[in-house]
């Protein structure tokens, strides 16, 4: 069931008053999600149905003469060809790089900054993925056409992640009043932290941060919600809160970062756990997926995580739609 926010809902979300000061009707740059305000995302969400029609007929050729350059210097396969394919189903071109770092002029010590300045002449976007926290905005800085950012860093951002993430929620139920449990590895998890920032901006939602002690929120998130006056808690186990929420979102928890591995069991979601669910809940994973995420699971109607990868794809072309448009403004 599609959940568009009529006027009326977009009123009972979090006043504009409350946010960071951003133009809300541009976007030159995506570096972190704390710049989508209620218009952009609105406007990002209805170009992304749009899409979804213009996918089902083959796609378009309104960008023909576009170029996406992908400048990742850690690999993700995933999100690098959901960029690429965003891209060619719009009409453009993609100039790529999976191991930026290894093969490029950066391993004799070249600047993020250089290569921006340089590749923004070769191309009409980058999407950056960098393995420092801050690496995009650096890029963005500097460079003469927009930037996205793909993943910075561990404990940085994913905005796009979190856009589809939220996109896939909302064609399903209402974002006002939303109950989410955000599992696993939270600490430095990019997409968690993403996720969290946009649920912030709708009133009456109340987040679940399950974790490992050692491996929770960390406090910027949490003082950002306070700020906000977004309700939240802190839990340690998975079966304490999965009676009352409407969405379950799962990261994974690498093994290596708990101290007790028979623990992470606490944080998995399986037979068992399904059938304490609410019968209406939603089952969404960034993916990929290791011992959290059964595949038992993969059948039950409410695992979402296959079509929240596809929905990727109508999200990353809405969004270039909206940054080469306004960069010829």
């Amino acid at each position: 069931m599609s959940s568009m926010l009529t006027s009326e809902k977009l009123g009972a979300a979090r006043s504009p008053n409350t946010e960071p000061k951003h133009d809300a009707t541009r976007l030159h740059h995506l570096i972190e999600s704390q710049q989508l305000t209620l218009p952009l995302l609105m406007e990002l969400f209805n170009r992304s149905r749009g899409m979804e029609r213009v996918v089902a007929r083959g796609g378009t050729l309104d960008y023909q003469n576009r170029i996406l350059a992908t400048l990742f210097y850690r690999p993700s396969t995933r999100t690098r060809f959901c960029f690429e394919a965003a891209m060619q189903r719009l009409g453009g071109r993609v100039l790529s790089t999976e191991h930026a770092g290894a093969f490029s002029s950066e391993v004799e010590a070249e600047q993020i900054e250089d290569s921006i300045r340089i590749i923004g002449s070769y191309a009409d976007v980058i999407v950056v993925r960098h393995p420092e926290a801050g690496g995009a905005k650096r890029a963005a800085q500097v460079s003469p056409v927009p930037v996205i950012n793909a993943g910075d860093g561990e404990g940085g951002q994913h905005p796009t992640q979190a856009l589809l993430d939220l996109y896939t929620i909302y064609r399903e139920r209402p974002l006002v009043g939303l109950s989410v449990a955000i599992v696993g590895e939270l600490d430095k998890g990019r997409t968690a932290r993403s996720l969290a920032y946009l649920l912030a901006k709708f009133d009456r939602v109340k987040i679940f941060f399950v974790s490992p002690h050692e491996l929770q929120m960390k406090s910027d998130i949490l003082d950002y919600l306070d700020a906000h006056g977004v309700r939240y808690e802190l839990e340690a186990d998975i079966e304490r809160v999965i009676r009352e929420v409407d969405v379950v979102y799962q990261t994974r928890i690498r093994p290596e970062r708990v101290r007790d591995r028979k623990e992470l069991q606490r944080y998995a979601i399986n037979s068992g756990v399904l059938a304490k669910m609410k019968s209406d809940a939603l089952i969404l994973h960034p993916l990929p997926r290791t011992v959290e995420l059964d595949k038992t699971v993969d059948d039950d109607p409410r695992a979402l995580y296959f079509k929240q990868a596809a929905n990727g794809l109508y999200v990353r072309m809405a969004l270039l739609t909206m940054l080469l448009e306004r960069d010829q403004e």
